[in-house]
């Protein structure tokens, strides 16, 4: 399959999760994810906010974990800048501190700004992964450019409700994930 074939056949199998099935998987995603990622040495966590419409992973349900079990960890989150094409990073302040951008996403309205080489471990969206750590996003290349920037011991964490597919193309420009966090199983991929 092509990546475009790969993104449309896993946007509609997450598309057609019927509401019971989506907040089950996202509870076992969470569990998963805490009892398969190390923490102990994450100072700042940058973690994508859900396109709910999308049904993508809720990763509210890991910041509300993070910060009630994890107070050390700071959160960063995302807003796209649209004049450098580039993700920046915000401390999360809190739901007061966002807004919804025109494509649906919640980004964040504060001024604290994390700059990437503080950032220990990114959770990083997909549609779908393979089982070398390649991942297919919905195209843009905001998460590329912005592991690209990451340091080289910056753990790259994916989360995905499916389980990897064999084989991605992979171009020169993609950055392959150090780890995917599945309901059933976490994946860990080396260089």
């Amino acid at each position: 399959m092509t990546k475009q074939e790969l993104r449309n056949s896993f946007l509609k199998k997450r598309l057609s999760l019927n509401e019971a099935e989506y907040q089950l998987l996202n509870r076992k995603l969470c569990d998963r994810f805490f009892s398969s990622v190390d923490l102990s040495f994450i100072k700042v966590i940058h973690c994508f906010l859900p396109i709910t419409i999308k049904k993508e992973p809720d990763t509210w349900l890991i910041i509300d974990r993070m910060q009630r079990e994890f107070t050390h960890i700071r959160i960063a989150v995302p807003k796209v800048n649209l004049v450098t094409n580039q993700l920046e990073h915000f401390l999360f302040e809190g739901m007061r501190n966002l807004t919804t951008s025109r494509w649906g996403v919640p980004e964040p309205t504060g001024r604290i700004e994390l700059p990437v080489d503080k950032i220990d471990l990114v959770l990083v969206p997909l549609l779908a992964f393979d089982i070398a750590g390649h991942r297919i996003g919905y195209g843009k290349g905001y998460y590329d450019r912005f592991l690209a920037k990451c340091l080289p011991q910056t753990k790259r964490i994916g989360l995905s409700f499916f389980d990897p597919v064999t084989s991605i193309a992979a171009t020169p420009n993609d950055i392959r994930l150090t780890g995917c966090v599945t309901p059933d199983k976490f994946f860990g991929f080396t260089a």
